[in-house]
């Protein structure tokens, strides 16, 4: 059965008995809306950990002023039911007025990573995710924590921050749960309609094809710059960003030896802004 936990001290006192009796750790944030996609990062934290917490907290740090916090999908009865599912320990479900008290004031940045894709069209959007990341990683104290590859980005502001910071858990990436069509899973997904989740996995398959020809040797502004016109053809509204940059630094990519790089991308569907990314070659 799975322990709801909203304050502190009921956390710290489950860890403590924990850790006096060697039992290791493994923490799942989420912000809710939970799908198969968080499940993946459940069942890995399971198979490697004794016990595992899974966060639920909408952060509305990380939402732009024109963003979707009011709308974020609260499906907290069915979440807290799948996490029992699959046999989570601790869903730990605070209320804003904990994480983020009156007098709160303490930020946390890191620079380089956060500048680029998701950073360049959504200022302050990383602060937000590293504060709260910071943040559960205090109040869970676990041994590993689990992230989903498909925000490789957020994946790698979070490792870098962990490692600058001298954190004690190990950051483990999880790959992309995806549709049988390839559309990966995102809380996101609910925001299309009928008609535009059959448009929705051209995403991927258009970012795959400009992997492959980046891969073949093709230069890799061109090719991007191509696929987001098709992206825009197949009936997205926007393309954010549509790039091929390494896989560690972020750092522009236009002839990447195989296996360093990937494809990013970020775009407008309905009301669903959709991102994904795949490794070239």
């Amino acid at each position: 059965m799975t322990e709801v936990i909203r304050d502190v001290a009921s956390l710290r006192m489950l860890q403590a008995s924990w850790r006096r009796a060697g039992e290791s750790v493994g923490l799942v944030p989420t912000m809710g809306a939970l799908h198969a996609g968080h499940m993946a990062l459940v069942n890995a934290a399971r198979e490697e950990c004794r016990h595992v917490i899974a966060t639920i907290f909408v952060n509305p740090t990380q939402f732009g002023p024109t963003e979707d916090l009011n709308a974020y999908p609260d499906t907290f009865d069915a979440d807290l039911q799948l996490l029992r599912d699959n046999e989570v320990d601790v869903c730990f479900a605070p209320m804003r007025e904990l994480m983020y008290p009156d007098g709160f004031a303490t930020t946390v940045k890191v620079a380089g990573l956060t500048e680029p894709l998701c950073g360049a069209t959504r200022p302050g959007h990383f602060d937000g995710v590293t504060q709260v990341v910071a943040k559960l990683l205090n109040l869970g104290a676990a041994d590993r924590a689990y992230f989903g590859q498909k925000d490789w980005q957020q994946l790698a502001v979070v490792r870098q921050m962990v490692r600058d910071l001298n954190f004690p858990t190990e950051i483990i990436g999880v790959p992309t749960v995806r549709a049988n069509d390839g559309l990966a899973l995102s809380s996101r997904n609910a925001y299309l309609s009928a008609a535009e989740r059959e448009i929705a996995p051209s995403l991927n398959r258009i970012i795959r094809n400009a992997a492959a020809q980046i891969a073949r040797g093709h230069g890799a502004a061109g090719v991007c710059e191509a696929a987001a016109h098709e992206l825009i053809k197949a009936g997205f509204q926007s393309v954010d960003y549509l790039e091929c940059r390494d896989a560690k630094t972020l750092q522009q990519a236009e002839r990447p030896a195989k296996g360093t790089a990937r494809v990013f991308v970020a775009a407008k569907l309905g009301k669903a802004r959709l991102i994904d990314n795949v490794s070239v070659g």
